[in-house]
């Protein structure tokens, strides 16, 4: 039996390191169909490097895919019981401080039937509405002037985040950056199939994400800087030549001192305060379940 257990583990392992790829190159290849053009080869224009920052408490206050949520609820959506639960299973989450495979399959499976048959354009129309209500003012100033040093350099600038691409991107085009890498959820003929590409784009998907694109773009990953504020996310830190860790959870701040990488702190304690639930729905299992039924409406 313990053969067979093992064997078990293994190939679960792999498909779940398979499903991560998948999602990773599905995230670049939407960003890429999805971008703005790349930039002519002018003189102060610097086509390898980029820059890729972590959305969630990085370059926003809490978490975009509860604001959100929050939206689609005040729209009859679902429930706040439905928004309660996405909230419950998140704090869970992070208070037992390791994500359960099981659990993330359960949040995307229970999710998926929300979206099938939903129309994709219905979602970013509401998302550029939920956008400007919830979170236009929840930027962080100095998250922001960091993308846009890298902008003012010639760099281009991708968000990467569990969120889904949909709404990803919107926020990406609303602070002036290239793009964004983003959780997708197939679709057919412009309509959710229910399904997502790969899995969720958390942890080492958003390393995979971060490589496909470079090699698309032409990027050399030495060049490159990416900022987050959870360790779920060292992969990606870890696969570019610059990492910094911005307003960090106290177990990403110790891997940054360790690694001697940087670390920027734009939290106040009131800020730090206010944030109070919103903030731990920023991790992978409920922006999954959300990007996989974001077209949801009660019936």
């Amino acid at each position: 039996m313990a053969g067979v257990t093992e064997t078990t583990d293994v190939i679960e392992e792999a498909t779940a390191l398979d499903r991560a790829q998948r999602a990773g190159e599905a995230a670049a290849a939407a960003a890429v169909a999805a971008g703005e053009p790349p930039p002519s080869a002018a003189a102060d224009v610097d086509l390898t490097a980029a820059a890729f920052f972590d959305v969630d408490n990085t370059m926003m206050v809490g978490a975009s895919i509860f604001h959100f949520a929050r939206g689609l609820a005040a729209r009859k959506f679902f429930t706040t019981s439905d928004l309660a639960g996405f909230a419950w299973q998140q704090l869970k989450f992070r208070i037992g401080g390791r994500e359960d495979k099981n659990g993330i399959a359960g949040h995307r499976d229970t999710a998926l039937s929300f979206v099938a048959g939903r129309p994709v354009d219905e979602v970013v129309s509401l998302g550029e509405e939920i956008y400007d209500e919830l979170m236009a003012d929840r930027i962080w100033a100095g998250t922001r002037a960091l993308a846009q040093m890298h902008l003012d350099a010639g760099q281009r600038v991708w968000l990467v985040t569990a969120t889904p691409v949909e709404l990803a991107l919107i926020i990406a085009r609303r602070l002036g950056l290239t793009g964004a890498l983003g959780t997708v959820a197939e679709s057919v003929d412009g309509h959710y199939t229910g399904r997502l590409v790969g899995e969720i784009l958390h942890g080492p998907a958003k390393a995979h994400a971060v490589r496909a694109l470079a090699a698309t773009e032409g990027l050399n990953l030495r060049r490159c800087t990416a900022y987050s504020d959870s360790v779920n996310d060292v992969p990606m830190l870890s696969a570019v030549g610059t990492a910094v860790a911005v307003n960090p959870d106290s177990e990403l701040r110790d891997v940054a001192k360790d690694r001697g990488w940087q670390i920027r702190d734009f939290r106040s304690g009131r800020k730090v305060a206010r944030i109070g639930v919103p903030s731990v729905l920023g991790a992978g299992a409920v922006a999954g379940a959300v990007a996989a039924g974001v077209a949801y409406r009660r019936r």
